[in-house]
């Protein structure tokens, strides 16, 4: 599958469970194993479980494989392995404490993201190389008549 496929196919995975803080980067520089680490929180045992299998749902709905998944039994942190791209999910705490970003994070990816309040997108940093959708169009501006 197209890695632009599939990670998109993740991240509505996500954001379909409210996933928070989603970020893409970009591996090819950093391992031959994978070329997309994403990173995702939730909220709790049960909404980490819940985001994995709407990935993998989402993945083989595209007719993606999904070769494994661990970590579900407790749920604090769960990584789905997508081939061309890892889906680590944790709570926040955890997060927090084994900082992916910095380990994987050198080359954010640009992708679009569904916004808190569903307008608009909102944008991870750019990587000019994998610039998988357009600009997020800007909203408009609110005028008030006197």
């Amino acid at each position: 599958m197209e890695i632009q496929k599939l990670q998109r196919a993740i991240i509505d995975g996500l954001e379909d469970v409210k996933a928070q803080d989603i970020k893409v980067f970009n591996t090819t520089h950093l391992t031959a194993l994978f070329d997309r680490v994403i990173v995702a929180s939730g909220t709790s045992n049960r909404q980490t479980k819940a985001l994995a299998n709407s990935v993998r749902e989402k993945v083989k709905e595209l007719g993606g494989d999904v070769i494994s998944t661990e970590g579900e039994e407790i749920g604090e942190w769960v990584l789905v392995d997508c081939g061309d791209a890892v889906v680590h999910i944790l709570q926040p705490a955890l997060r927090q404490y084994y900082n992916l970003e910095e380990v994987w994070g050198d080359k954010p990816v640009r992708v679009k993201l569904q916004s808190a309040g569903g307008f608009g997108g909102a944008r991870v940093s750019a990587d000019e190389d994998d610039e998988e959708d357009e600009p997020a169009a800007k909203p408009a501006r609110k005028t008030t008549r006197r």
